[in-house]
């Protein structure tokens, strides 16, 4: 019995799409253990039907620093057989800090993508294509499995391009995560609407889009985002009451644990978002969506849903200048944040009632 570990990433959004490669390590008989930092953990307790996860470990890691001693001390357990014994690590961040823990705990095969200087870290590694040559990060994060199957002469050499990968749809059930409903929420008798994105204004719908599409919908609607984002929620919230004051709109962005967002994702009879982390959940819950685009791409990033809508003007007008993968948004006048001011409530509403259709 093969037993890994698993140093997942640090957004939410990448850590759902990385479900297959764990479903796809289980299918073959290898034992899992996740390190995950707090605010991405949830969405492993919530794969709770891949039988052979045996636990996901909260880790105290930041963005940013190198940590040194508390990667130390972190090694140190591994070596002491505090989870067992690990015959593989496979480092999903592209960062060197994040290949530094299998290392340190003397790790036999450490799997990851090239990056960073990480040569002397990983000892079985596929190449690092650019951002604009990368597929979908399903089927980069998939690629990984393939690395156990190439002999030591393929591999660090140039030549080991990654084996095509299924991009099978990522999957969560949170029915055991303990989380509950808000008392005066009932499922699918609302919509969420996810109207922030951590990368930056330029992957974000504008406010006012967002207030004029909630006022339009007649049923009950549940504001979903980080604490920073309380603030961008409370004004949507306040400009859709101001047009349709009877509407129930509930702002618990920055009020609820991941896990608690999961559950009422999952509860949902749609949800609408730019692209952003619970973009992703929604989508490995298989519920009705929106997803909008503006800087960022959609055939690197997509909502894996057979149910999910994807609005991005680059197809729908040609936009010459999206994806740009900018924070904000570099040009001025008319132009300035064209790719998604462009996108009217009235299109997002087509899209939704498309959605619950499929």
């Amino acid at each position: 019995m093969t037993r890994s570990l698993i140093i997942a990433p640090q957004w939410i959004g990448d850590a759902v799409m990385t479900e297959p490669l764990l479903r796809a390590l289980s299918e073959r008989g290898e034992q899992i253990t996740v390190f995950a930092v707090p605010w991405v953990a949830s969405i492993y307790r919530a794969m709770n039907h891949i039988t052979s996860l045996e636990a996901t470990v909260d880790v105290p890691f930041q963005h940013g620093g190198l940590q040194w001693q508390v990667r130390r001390g972190l090694a140190a357990r591994i070596q002491s057989g505090e989870w067992g014994k690990f015959d593989r690590a496979y480092v999903l961040p592209n960062s060197l800090k994040s290949a530094l823990l299998p290392w340190l705990a003397n790790i036999p095969e450490r799997m990851g993508y090239l990056g960073e200087m990480r040569y002397g870290l990983l000892n079985r590694r596929l190449p690092n294509p650019p951002r604009h040559a990368r597929g979908s990060m399903v089927a980069h994060y998939l690629a990984l499995a393939d690395v156990t199957l190439r002999s030591a002469s393929q591999l660090g050499t140039g030549d080991e391009s990654p084996q095509a990968a299924t991009c099978t749809r990522p999957q969560l059930f949170a029915a055991s995560s303990g989380a509950q409903l808000p008392q005066d929420l009932a499922a699918q008798t609302y919509t969420v609407i996810a109207p922030g994105a951590e990368f930056g204004p330029a992957k974000r719908w504008p406010e006012a889009h967002f207030a004029e599409l909630i006022a339009k919908l007649d049923h009950s609607v549940v504001l979903l985002g980080s604490a920073k984002e309380s603030a961008l929620c409370e004004t949507i919230r306040d400009i859709a009451l101001r047009a349709s004051p009877t509407q129930t709109i509930h702002n618990l962005a920055g009020k609820t644990s991941l896990a608690e967002a999961i559950h009422i994702i999952a509860n949902t009879r749609s949800m609408v978002s730019n692209d952003s982390g619970l973009m992703h959940v929604a989508a490995a819950f298989g519920i009705p969506q929106v997803a909008i685009f503006g800087s960022s791409d959609p055939r690197h990033t997509p909502p894996l849903n057979d149910r999910a809508k994807v609005l991005w003007l680059k197809e729908m007008q040609g936009l010459d200048c999206s994806p740009c993968f900018k924070r904000e948004c570099p040009l001025e006048g008319a132009a300035n944040m064209r790719c998604l001011n462009a996108i009217t409530p009235r299109e997002v509403t087509g899209a939704l009632a498309e959605a619950a259709l499929r």
